[in-house]
């Protein structure tokens, strides 16, 4: 089959690869229809998570049932479905406390201790060694393991577009918005304007914020974030957020404030020398942000991924201000009912943040315009 290959850091490519099979009687094999390229993706691309060997990429996928373990009961083959990307037993410790993406089960690398190089929660598809090894969804077919609890059936009313991106990025929002504990009447300010960024704004209104801002340094992800999100917005690059956020909020800061950045947010030529330093890779700027705009009392929600510990954390700040703090990579299938019946409802909308469709052997390409935020690049969904 055609796959999308991690080889090294900066280099991707259509290779020709072996078809999945089944291994275990929980499997199944799917036919990929559509799959997204994540922004998680770039930190294998870029070299901020080690992978050696050569991977399949890719944790947003959806697609046909082409063949299902002898110990598969509820799929069968021709059954349409979306994936959940965090891999997970359904029946752990973790599991039945809805924190699949800490399963004890799907990851040989699986421990209590955490960290970049150590021990992990979840496998995640396509997501190196570390997270499992197990190959992604950027290609034709993919081995899908514990299907009795990830994968969910999905009507033939409904286009893959409409539900793909109840894989990652809507769950991941929404994890955001949800861990915040909102009561209404809320002003949340969500630093990051790019798919899971939006996908938390839309989360912040539905879960009854009263004002919702955006905040970016790109003027098209800006413009997005207004159309599909209907969100107030910011220019980093042009005005002091801290202070505007103040404004906005009767000096005291936003309720709310979301990372949805991570560690990739832009870093000045110091930063990069202190990561040198300090053995760390990227930078905590969004966290610093966060922390400020924030109210004192407030939450500080962090969605997007950090790969090692880091110098200079704000724990002084952090313990004056009282603030609280949310962090993880969301467990997709504590949420993915309650949001597929939103979309279904019509109580939200979740391709209109999509730019660019592509056939899958465009996928190097793909990557490079979303890694470069080239040609107004925000989400590219691949067709296989």
């Amino acid at each position: 089959m055609r796959a999308l290959v991690f080889h090294h850091p900066k280099k991707v490519q259509v290779d020709q690869v072996p078809d999945p099979t089944i291994q275990k009687g929980t499997d199944l094999i799917l036919k990929v229809t559509s799959t997204a390229i994540c922004g998680s993706d770039l930190h294998i691309y870029n070299g901020f998570f080690p992978q050696k060997r050569d991977m399949v990429l890719g944790h947003e996928f959806m697609g046909i049932v082409e063949e299902v373990g002898a110990e598969v009961n509820h799929l069968k083959k021709g059954d349409r479905v979306v994936v959940p990307f965090p891999i997970a037993c359904g029946h752990c410790f973790f599991c039945n406390k809805g924190l699949s993406v800490h399963c004890e089960n799907s990851n040989s690398n699986y421990g209590p201790e955490g960290g970049l190089l150590k021990e992990k929660g979840a496998a995640l598809f396509g997501y190196t060694d570390l997270y499992g090894g197990y190959e992604g969804g950027q290609a034709e077919y993919v081995r899908v393991p514990y299907a009795n609890f990830g994968p969910r059936k999905i009507e033939s009313d409904l286009k893959d577009e409409e539900v793909l991106f109840l894989t990652d990025i809507f769950p991941t929002g929404w994890a955001a918005i949800d861990w915040a504990e909102l009561k209404g009447g809320e002003t949340v300010a969500v630093f990051g304007c790019g798919p899971v960024g939006i996908m938390a704004q839309k989360s912040a209104w539905l879960r009854g914020a009263k004002r919702v801002i955006g905040i970016d340094l790109l003027d098209y992800r800006l413009e997005i974030a207004r159309k599909t999100a209907k969100s107030e917005t910011l220019n980093i690059s042009e005005v002091n957020v801290i202070e505007a956020i103040r404004d906005m909020t009767e000096g005291r800061g936003a309720d709310v404030c979301v990372d949805a950045v991570g560690m990739e947010a832009n870093r000045n030529w110091l930063e990069k020398a202190s990561n040198m330093l300090h053995m760390q890779a990227g930078t905590i700027k969004v966290i610093d942000y966060c922390c400020s705009a924030v109210r004192r009392g407030g939450v500080v929600s962090i969605v997007g991924v950090y790969g090692t510990n880091y110098a200079n954390f704000p724990l002084g700040q952090i313990f004056d201000k009282g603030l609280s703090l949310r962090m993880s990579q969301a467990p997709v299938q504590r949420y993915i009912d309650e949001l597929l019946q939103l979309v279904k409802d019509k109580k939200v909308v979740l391709d209109d943040i999509i730019t660019h469709t592509l056939p899958l052997e465009q996928a190097p390409y793909a990557y490079d315009i979303f890694c470069e935020k080239k040609d107004d690049c925000l989400k590219v969904v691949l067709k296989p």
